[in-house]
Protein backbone atom coordinates (compact mmCIF):
# COMPACT_ATOMS: atom_id res chain seq x y z
CA UNK A 1 0.00 0.00 0.00
CA UNK A 2 1.29 3.45 -0.93
CA UNK A 3 0.14 7.03 -0.34
CA UNK A 4 0.39 8.79 -3.68
CA UNK A 5 0.60 12.58 -4.02
CA UNK A 6 -3.03 13.00 -5.08
CA UNK A 7 -4.26 11.02 -2.06
CA UNK A 8 -1.98 13.01 0.23
CA UNK A 9 -3.35 16.27 -1.20
CA UNK A 10 -6.92 15.15 -0.45
CA UNK A 11 -6.08 14.23 3.14
CA UNK A 12 -4.00 17.38 3.61
CA UNK A 13 -6.87 19.58 2.46
CA UNK A 14 -9.28 17.71 4.74
CA UNK A 15 -6.98 18.33 7.72
CA UNK A 16 -6.56 22.00 6.82
CA UNK A 17 -10.23 22.78 6.21
CA UNK A 18 -11.53 20.92 9.27
CA UNK A 19 -8.80 21.45 11.86
CA UNK A 20 -6.65 24.31 10.57
CA UNK A 21 -3.52 22.15 10.62
CA UNK A 22 -1.12 22.98 7.81
CA UNK A 23 0.89 19.95 6.67
CA UNK A 24 3.77 20.42 4.23
CA UNK A 25 5.06 17.80 1.82
CA UNK A 26 7.55 16.67 4.46
CA UNK A 27 4.60 15.31 6.50
CA UNK A 28 3.60 12.80 3.85
CA UNK A 29 5.62 10.00 5.46
CA UNK A 30 4.14 10.82 8.87
CA UNK A 31 0.57 10.67 7.52
CA UNK A 32 1.31 7.36 5.82
CA UNK A 33 2.90 5.77 8.88
CA UNK A 34 0.11 6.85 11.24
CA UNK A 35 -2.77 5.77 9.03
CA UNK A 36 -1.42 2.58 7.43
CA UNK A 37 -2.42 0.24 10.26
CA UNK A 38 -5.86 1.88 10.47
CA UNK A 39 -6.51 1.27 6.78
CA UNK A 40 -5.54 -2.38 7.17
CA UNK A 41 -7.85 -2.70 10.17
CA UNK A 42 -10.72 -1.20 8.15
CA UNK A 43 -9.90 -3.40 5.12
CA UNK A 44 -9.12 -0.54 2.74
CA UNK A 45 -6.70 -1.26 -0.10
CA UNK A 46 -5.81 2.36 -0.80
CA UNK A 47 -5.97 5.83 0.74
CA UNK A 48 -8.47 7.11 -1.83
CA UNK A 49 -11.09 4.65 -0.56
CA UNK A 50 -10.32 5.60 3.01
CA UNK A 51 -10.73 9.31 2.14
CA UNK A 52 -14.19 8.66 0.70
CA UNK A 53 -15.11 6.74 3.85
CA UNK A 54 -13.86 9.65 5.95
CA UNK A 55 -15.81 12.40 4.20
CA UNK A 56 -19.00 10.33 3.89
CA UNK A 57 -19.20 9.25 7.52
CA UNK A 58 -21.88 11.32 9.27
CA UNK A 59 -21.48 9.85 12.74
CA UNK A 60 -18.27 11.72 13.50
CA UNK A 61 -16.55 8.52 14.60
CA UNK A 62 -14.28 8.28 11.56
CA UNK A 63 -13.16 11.89 11.98
CA UNK A 64 -12.47 11.34 15.69
CA UNK A 65 -10.28 8.32 15.00
CA UNK A 66 -8.54 10.17 12.18
CA UNK A 67 -7.58 13.23 14.23
CA UNK A 68 -6.41 11.04 17.13
CA UNK A 69 -4.05 9.32 14.71
CA UNK A 70 -2.76 12.44 13.00
CA UNK A 71 -2.18 14.90 15.83
CA UNK A 72 0.96 14.99 17.93
CA UNK A 73 0.40 15.64 21.63
CA UNK A 74 3.53 16.67 23.49
CA UNK A 75 3.32 18.49 26.79
CA UNK A 76 4.56 18.30 30.37
CA UNK A 77 3.99 19.80 33.81
CA UNK A 78 5.27 23.37 34.34
CA UNK A 79 6.10 23.76 30.63
CA UNK A 80 7.40 27.30 30.02
CA UNK A 81 7.34 27.93 33.76
CA UNK A 82 7.76 31.71 33.52
CA UNK A 83 4.16 31.88 32.31
CA UNK A 84 2.95 30.40 35.57
CA UNK A 85 5.10 32.83 37.54
CA UNK A 86 3.55 35.74 35.64
CA UNK A 87 0.10 34.27 36.22
CA UNK A 88 0.74 34.22 39.97
CA UNK A 89 2.46 37.58 40.27
CA UNK A 90 0.40 39.69 37.84
CA UNK A 91 -2.66 38.06 36.30
CA UNK A 92 -4.35 36.48 39.32
CA UNK A 93 -3.94 39.65 41.45
CA UNK A 94 -5.67 41.52 38.59
CA UNK A 95 -8.49 38.96 38.55
CA UNK A 96 -8.84 39.11 42.34
CA UNK A 97 -9.10 42.90 42.35
CA UNK A 98 -11.27 43.46 39.26
CA UNK A 99 -13.72 40.62 39.92
CA UNK A 100 -13.91 40.85 43.71
CA UNK A 101 -17.70 41.23 43.61
CA UNK A 102 -18.47 38.12 41.55
CA UNK A 103 -15.47 36.04 42.68
CA UNK A 104 -15.63 34.22 39.37
CA UNK A 105 -12.44 33.02 37.66
CA UNK A 106 -12.85 32.37 33.93
CA UNK A 107 -9.71 30.69 32.57
CA UNK A 108 -9.61 28.60 29.39
CA UNK A 109 -6.83 26.12 28.65
CA UNK A 110 -7.25 25.58 24.91
CA UNK A 111 -5.50 22.64 23.21
CA UNK A 112 -4.93 21.06 26.62
CA UNK A 113 -3.61 17.77 25.21
CA UNK A 114 -3.18 15.10 27.91
CA UNK A 115 -3.89 17.48 30.77
CA UNK A 116 -0.53 18.46 32.24
CA UNK A 117 -1.00 22.15 31.42
CA UNK A 118 -4.55 22.28 32.79
CA UNK A 119 -3.55 20.60 36.04
CA UNK A 120 -0.54 22.91 36.39
CA UNK A 121 -2.84 25.90 35.94
CA UNK A 122 -5.27 24.57 38.51
CA UNK A 123 -2.48 24.03 41.04
CA UNK A 124 -1.26 27.60 40.51
CA UNK A 125 -4.80 28.91 40.92
CA UNK A 126 -5.50 26.90 44.06
CA UNK A 127 -2.22 27.94 45.64
CA UNK A 128 -2.96 31.61 44.98
CA UNK A 129 -6.56 31.52 46.21
CA UNK A 130 -5.95 29.15 49.13
CA UNK A 131 -6.62 31.86 51.75
CA UNK A 132 -9.25 33.72 49.71
CA UNK A 133 -12.65 32.13 50.27
CA UNK A 134 -15.72 32.13 48.09
CA UNK A 135 -14.09 32.02 44.67
CA UNK A 136 -15.31 29.85 41.80
CA UNK A 137 -12.03 28.40 40.52
CA UNK A 138 -13.22 26.06 37.76
CA UNK A 139 -11.01 25.93 34.65
CA UNK A 140 -12.18 24.92 31.18
CA UNK A 141 -9.76 22.65 29.29
CA UNK A 142 -10.42 21.66 25.68
CA UNK A 143 -8.85 19.70 22.84
CA UNK A 144 -9.93 18.19 19.51
CA UNK A 145 -8.66 14.72 20.44
CA UNK A 146 -11.00 12.53 22.47
CA UNK A 147 -8.11 10.19 23.19
CA UNK A 148 -6.03 12.77 25.07
CA UNK A 149 -9.11 14.21 26.79
CA UNK A 150 -9.88 10.77 28.18
CA UNK A 151 -6.30 10.47 29.42
CA UNK A 152 -6.49 13.94 30.96
CA UNK A 153 -9.77 13.30 32.78
CA UNK A 154 -8.40 10.08 34.30
CA UNK A 155 -5.29 11.96 35.46
CA UNK A 156 -2.75 9.14 35.71
CA UNK A 157 0.87 10.15 35.05
CA UNK A 158 4.27 8.57 35.49
CA UNK A 159 6.18 9.41 38.65
CA UNK A 160 9.00 10.75 36.51
CA UNK A 161 6.71 13.24 34.76
CA UNK A 162 5.79 15.07 37.99
CA UNK A 163 9.37 15.62 39.12
CA UNK A 164 9.28 19.16 37.67
CA UNK A 165 6.66 20.15 40.25
CA UNK A 166 7.45 21.60 43.70
CA UNK A 167 7.60 18.76 46.22
CA UNK A 168 4.84 20.25 48.34
CA UNK A 169 2.54 20.34 45.28
CA UNK A 170 3.33 16.72 44.51
CA UNK A 171 2.46 15.70 48.08
CA UNK A 172 -0.69 17.80 48.12
CA UNK A 173 -2.22 17.12 44.71
CA UNK A 174 -1.15 13.58 43.77
CA UNK A 175 -1.60 10.09 45.18
CA UNK A 176 0.34 6.93 44.41
CA UNK A 177 -1.51 4.89 41.82
CA UNK A 178 0.91 1.99 41.38
CA UNK A 179 4.65 1.32 41.38
CA UNK A 180 5.35 3.62 38.42
CA UNK A 181 2.44 6.07 38.34
CA UNK A 182 0.57 8.68 40.34
CA UNK A 183 -3.00 9.97 39.99
CA UNK A 184 -4.29 13.51 40.34
CA UNK A 185 -6.29 14.09 43.52
CA UNK A 186 -10.05 14.65 43.33
CA UNK A 187 -9.58 18.07 44.94
CA UNK A 188 -7.82 19.14 41.72
CA UNK A 189 -9.90 17.19 39.21
CA UNK A 190 -13.23 18.56 40.39
CA UNK A 191 -12.25 22.10 39.39
CA UNK A 192 -11.42 21.27 35.75
CA UNK A 193 -13.98 20.66 33.02
CA UNK A 194 -12.53 18.74 30.07
CA UNK A 195 -14.43 19.17 26.80
CA UNK A 196 -13.90 18.41 23.11
CA UNK A 197 -13.62 21.60 21.08
CA UNK A 198 -12.29 22.41 17.63
CA UNK A 199 -10.51 25.79 17.53
CA UNK A 200 -11.60 26.16 13.90
CA UNK A 201 -15.22 26.45 15.06
CA UNK A 202 -16.40 29.94 14.13
CA UNK A 203 -18.69 30.45 17.12
CA UNK A 204 -17.26 30.50 20.62
CA UNK A 205 -20.00 29.15 22.92
CA UNK A 206 -19.18 31.13 26.06
CA UNK A 207 -21.80 33.07 28.01
CA UNK A 208 -19.23 35.37 29.61
CA UNK A 209 -15.88 36.72 28.36
CA UNK A 210 -12.76 34.85 29.40
CA UNK A 211 -10.31 36.61 31.71
CA UNK A 212 -7.37 34.44 30.70
CA UNK A 213 -6.74 32.18 27.72
CA UNK A 214 -3.81 29.78 27.41
CA UNK A 215 -3.51 28.66 23.78
CA UNK A 216 0.08 27.48 23.66
CA UNK A 217 2.02 25.51 21.08
CA UNK A 218 -0.89 24.76 18.79
CA UNK A 219 -0.75 27.67 16.33
CA UNK A 220 2.62 26.43 15.08
CA UNK A 221 0.58 23.94 13.05
CA UNK A 222 -1.50 26.68 11.36
CA UNK A 223 -0.67 28.93 8.44
CA UNK A 224 -0.67 32.74 8.84
CA UNK A 225 -4.25 33.21 7.63
CA UNK A 226 -5.62 30.58 10.00
CA UNK A 227 -3.59 31.96 12.93
CA UNK A 228 -4.85 35.48 12.35
CA UNK A 229 -8.49 34.40 12.14
CA UNK A 230 -8.17 32.34 15.33
CA UNK A 231 -6.39 35.07 17.29
CA UNK A 232 -9.06 37.59 16.36
CA UNK A 233 -11.84 35.20 17.40
CA UNK A 234 -10.10 34.72 20.73
CA UNK A 235 -9.63 38.48 21.10
CA UNK A 236 -13.40 38.94 20.79
CA UNK A 237 -14.14 36.68 23.78
CA UNK A 238 -11.55 38.01 26.23
CA UNK A 239 -12.39 40.57 28.92
CA UNK A 240 -11.03 44.08 28.50
CA UNK A 241 -7.49 43.99 30.00
CA UNK A 242 -7.61 40.19 29.87
CA UNK A 243 -4.53 38.06 29.13
CA UNK A 244 -3.60 35.77 26.26
CA UNK A 245 -0.73 33.27 26.52
CA UNK A 246 0.85 31.53 23.52
CA UNK A 247 3.87 29.24 23.17
CA UNK A 248 7.40 30.65 23.11
CA UNK A 249 7.88 29.21 19.63
CA UNK A 250 4.90 31.29 18.45
CA UNK A 251 4.45 35.00 17.80
CA UNK A 252 1.71 37.46 16.85
CA UNK A 253 4.17 39.91 15.27
CA UNK A 254 3.32 39.01 11.67
CA UNK A 255 -0.46 39.07 11.96
CA UNK A 256 -3.01 41.86 12.23
CA UNK A 257 -4.29 41.86 15.81
CA UNK A 258 -5.33 44.33 18.49
CA UNK A 259 -3.59 42.39 21.26
CA UNK A 260 -0.86 44.37 23.03
CA UNK A 261 2.51 42.71 23.54
CA UNK A 262 3.49 42.42 27.22
CA UNK A 263 6.49 40.10 27.19
CA UNK A 264 7.56 36.99 25.22
CA UNK A 265 4.44 34.90 24.46
CA UNK A 266 2.18 37.04 26.72
CA UNK A 267 -0.36 39.51 25.32
CA UNK A 268 -3.12 41.69 26.74
CA UNK A 269 -6.42 42.99 25.39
Amino acid sequence: MELNQKEFELLREYIKSNYGINMGDEKKTLVYSRLRSLLKKLNFDDFASYYQYLINDKSGEAAAVFINKITTNHTFFMRESEHFEYLTQTVLPWVEKKFANTKDLRLWCAACSSGEEAYTLQMVVQEYFTTKSGWNLEILATDISEKVLQQASVGIYSKDSVQTLPKEWYNKYFKVYDEDNVIVSDSLKKHITFRKFNLMQQSMPFKKPMQVIFCRNVMIYFDATTREALVNRLYSIIESDGYFFIGHSESLSNINTKFNYIKPAIYKK
